[in-house]
């Protein structure tokens, strides 16, 4: 046993416990400090992995200590628990990053190059990646370090080229041109998940397109047509004008032609049932290559689709004057130019959604790109399956139906990113466009079609959305596509945690890539966490001010405190708020438990050597505290069980909060003193009462180390251990619930209810806490013994002195003079009476005040007593002995409610 400082420092504490962890080799589940029984099923978590250009925010640190608690919890229990941490390359948001930092330098992905760029995005993801491993570990992540991966290390490289080439050869993966989401700021296209659609108010205009004369070719001068568009720029790629098929007003007009103003162009007039018509007009201008409706629209009429804005949003290709410029100063000067030829009808504000890119937040443009793509309907059709059948199951169960109808209605998914630093598409292209994609890293011999030579073939210069690498993270980090030790052992995993947020983004991608590459679904479980908010439930930003630095938190708290601040109150799925009331919450409790377990450690009779290894303690001389504390700590295991089986971790930490706070520390330990400084009590009652909160306080330490794992595994260090026990509770194992003595558990917590509620009184009357008074108790006869035996305790934490015990109610009616304070308690068959040195007017009314809300109080339930009662479906249906149960609860509270108004009346 080691000794404990009078104050918890957790500066002092964390680091060092954390380098005996390491030193111990107790993370890894086959390291030399594992105690993992090899006959239980391993347990495996891969680590979502946090970018490498990242630093720690409170999201990594709740998912961090949510992984962290599941994998503690498990190794504790004796499986091979596997915590495999790893870190995202982040592609896009990598370069949005690097690109700034250069452009500060006066360099650019251009001015460098893509080689010279890739050496400097090495160097940069090198410096910042001991940042982010760093930090994962001050939260206390008991990852397998030794497994670390990277999602642009060669084995995820060759994952991706492997699955790749794959998908390629069962058709699922294609290439075509498509209107893809481009980002003019990232210089790429995203994904339809990476779009933010944005509420705003824009502009309507009404513009006018003049119809052809059918004989001449020239301009109709009688006959136009007015189209309704919020993006006049994009006029000089219009190929038609559509109408609604069942539109009266331009019935006549489909068939004609149109001019398109500044180009010249003229187009059709068509017929179409995608145009709505309470839209604007009713008549819409049709821009195939830049709207995906119009595109469909374009495709379904066979019109051409013009290409009129370049890669970074200017206008080009139109040969007009507005080559070159900036989309919206385009836009303006085309409306500018329509309005001086009187041909802008009207201008209306209009409200609608606008997609931004959700890194740069550009303003996006549908683009007509040449893309590979995965056919996603039959990989989601398996994910279904597996989520259908429960062998995968999603908690909350709610995202169930999110998930059904996502991926129900799931498009295509565009893999090619026009970026750099990523996987690079595995896929060559022979001069006359053959594809040859192979999963060599040295390329292809030659073309698979017509055997040209491969120096003669071009490697795609796009890399692959970092979705796809990361959607082989559960597999590819423990090997896969080779059959290693560890992809046989650990494969499938057992829960993913993620946040919600990113559901489809990547746990769709890893059911669907999982299922298809290696049979089986990558994991049973999927927990989704919720985001944290500020205390006023107001998403944190830098922009607002209300952003909580993890870092900083735990240079304040300690790593304990800010994990129980992030588990206590939450539930999977849901948004949680964060303060400091709730860390200030979680330091006292973390306080609380180091000073009773100084004080449990201190205790040790004179009896006990200081090396003894512990026992059990014997039970022919435990009192009925004793005993009360031991049922308690094993009712708290039951608990906690059911809560991690269920995920529930808000309510792990509750019920042990309340545990430890409220009966152990409270009333457990206070109990135990009175017993322990008996001098009059012989050493076997001694050293019993101690053993017994041992073995409770060694119960609430394992229960509470996934949680709190730094002070756990310091107070553990502090208290005697079994011979069998590991040199660290972090291996120890899981507690057993035993056989609970309900009978006591129900004597002892009325009486502990009976201390409370003569407080409370005393708190009323206004009465000093220190104060001994003259108390009479009658308690019913089946608590006459553990009365008795608590007799002791009961004054102290009562500050009844002398404490009488009348064995009738009407005894103790005899007894009562004026002024005396009366408290009922338990199911109104115990009753008490404090007789005050004196009491003032005042405290006389609010003895009376709080008589009359316990009236109150009583009325009710007898009303709900009495009205159970009288409800024949409940008479008929229940058993006997429920019936009984609720009959002898109406007579007690009947009888309560009697003395209470006695009590008022006299």
């Amino acid at each position: 046993m080691t000794d404990l400082p009078k104050a918890y420092t957790p500066r002092d504490v964390e680091g060092a416990i954390y380098e005996r962890w390491l030193a111990a080799d107790v993370f890894a589940p086959d390291g030399a400090g594992s105690t993992a029984d090899p006959e239980l099923p391993p347990f495996t978590i891969t680590q979502p992995p946090p970018n490498v250009t990242g630093s720690l925010h409170l999201g990594h640190a709740q998912r961090t200590t949510v992984e962290d608690l599941m994998t503690r919890h498990a190794r504790m229990r004796g499986h091979a628990a596997l915590f495999l941490p790893g870190l995202d390359h982040a592609s896009i948001a990598a370069q949005f990053v690097l690109d700034a930092i250069l452009a500060k330098e006066g360099e650019s992905r251009q001015s460098l190059g893509r080689e010279r760029y890739l050496e400097r995005m090495v160097a940069f993801s090198e410096s910042t990646r001991p940042v982010m491993l760093a930090q994962q570990r001050r939260v206390g992540a008991s990852a397998d370090w030794g497994r670390l991966r990277y999602t642009m290390d060669e084995g995820s490289a060759k994952s991706v080229r492997v699955a790749f080439a794959r998908l390629y050869r069962d058709g699922l993966a294609y290439r075509t041109e498509a209107l893809v989401n481009w980002c003019p700021g990232c210089q790429t296209s995203i994904s339809d998940l990476e779009v933010v659609p944005t509420p705003e108010t824009g502009t309507l205009w009404l513009v006018r397109y003049h119809l052809v004369d059918e004989a001449s070719g020239e301009l109709d001068p009688e006959r136009s047509v007015v189209v309704a568009t919020t993006r006049p720029e994009t006029i000089l790629g219009d190929t038609a004008v559509a109408v609604h098929p069942d539109d009266e007003r331009y019935r006549e007009l489909v068939g004609r032609r149109a001019r398109i103003p500044f180009v010249d162009r003229d187009v059709p007039i068509i017929a179409d049932e995608v145009v709505d018509r309470a839209f604007g007009t009713g008549a819409v201008k049709i821009t195939p290559a830049h709207d995906q409706d119009d595109h469909e629209t374009g495709k379904r009429h066979g019109l051409p689709a013009p290409t009129i804005l370049a890669d970074d949003a200017t206008m080009a290709n139109t040969g007009t004057e507005f080559d070159g410029l900036d989309r919206y100063e385009a836009r303006r000067r085309i409306v500018a130019a329509l309005t001086d030829r009187g041909d802008v009808v009207e201008e209306r504000v209009h409200e609608m959604i606008v997609g931004r890119c959700q890194r740069s937040d550009d303003v996006l443009e549908p683009r007509l790109k040449t893309q590979w793509f995965i056919r996603t309907e039959p990989l989601a059709a398996r994910a279904l399956g597996a989520t259908r059948s429960r062998r995968t199951a999603i908690l909350p169960e709610r995202f169930e139906k999110t998930w059904e109808h996502w991926l129900t209605n799931i498009r295509d998914w565009n893999v090619s990113r026009q970026l750099w630093w990523g996987h690079r598409i595995p896929a060559w292209y022979c001069p006359v466009g053959h594809v040859t994609v192979t999963a060599d890293p040295a390329g292809p011999m030659a073309c698979e079609v017509c055997a040209r030579p491969a120096g003669e073939l071009q490697q795609d210069p796009d890399i692959f959305d970092t979705w796809f690498s990361s959607g082989l993270w559960p597999f590819s980090t423990l090997g896969w596509p080779d059959e290693t030790p560890d992809y046989a052992r650990y494969y499938p995993t057992s829960v993913m945690e993620t946040g919600y947020d990113i559901i489809f983004f990547w746990v769709a991608r890893m059911m669907m890539l999982g299922l298809h590459l290696t049979g089986t679904a990558p994991f049973h479980t999927v927990y989704l966490s919720g985001l944290i908010r500020d205390p006023e439930g107001k998403k944190m930003s830098k922009t607002k001010g209300n952003v909580v630095d993890p870092l900083g938190v735990i240079d304040e708290t300690g790593a304990d405190a800010l994990r129980f601040a992030l588990i206590h109150g939450s539930a999977a799925g849901q948004d949680q708020r964060f303060g400091t009331a709730k860390l200030e919450n979680a330091r006292n409790f973390a306080n609380k438990l180091w000073n009773a377990t100084r004080f449990v450690a201190g205790a040790r009779p004179a009896s006990i050597a200081a090396d003894t290894e512990r026992r059990l303690p014997d039970t022919r001389h435990l009192g009925p505290a004793e005993r009360w504390i031991l049922s308690r700590a094993s009712a708290t295991v039951a608990t906690v069980d059911a809560a991690m089986a269920d995920y529930a971790f808000g309510e792990v930490t509750r019920v042990l909060y309340d545990a430890i706070w409220n009966e152990f520390c409270d009333w457990g330990v206070e109990l135990a003193k009175v017993r322990l400084a008996d001098g009059s009590l012989p050493d076997d009652v001694h050293e019993a009462t101690w053993w017994a909160l041992v073995e409770a306080l060694d119960t609430y330490l394992r229960l509470l180390h996934p949680v709190m794992p730094f002070v756990t595994e310091a107070l553990w260090a502090a208290i005697p251990h079994r011979a069998s026990d590991p040199g660290l509770l972090i291996v120890a194992r899981w507690p057993a619930a035993v056989e609970r003595d309900i009978e006591i558990e129900r004597q002892v917590s009325a009486l502990i209810g009976l201390v409370g509620d003569l407080r409370n009184a005393r708190t009323t009357a206004k009465i000093p806490a220190g104060d001994w008074l003259e108390t009479r108790v009658h308690v019913p006869p089946d608590l006459g013994a553990t009365f008795e035996a608590l007799r002791p305790a009961l004054e102290r934490m009562a500050r009844a002195r002398p404490l009488h015990r009348e064995l009738t109610p009407e005894a103790l009616d005899a007894t009562r003079a004026p002024g005396d304070l009366t408290v009922v308690a338990g199911a109104g068959d115990i009753e008490a009476t404090i007789r005050p040195a004196a009491i003032d007017e005042g405290a006389s009314a609010l003895e009376r005040a709080r008589l009359e809300r316990e009236l109150s109080e009583a009325e009710g339930w007898l009303a709900a007593a009495r009205e159970r009662l009288a409800n024949e479906s409940f008479m008929g249906k229940a058993p006997p002995a429920v019936v009984d149960g609720a009959r002898a609860r109406e007579a007690e509270l009947a009888d309560q409610v009697e003395r209470l108004r006695d009590r008022l009346a006299g």
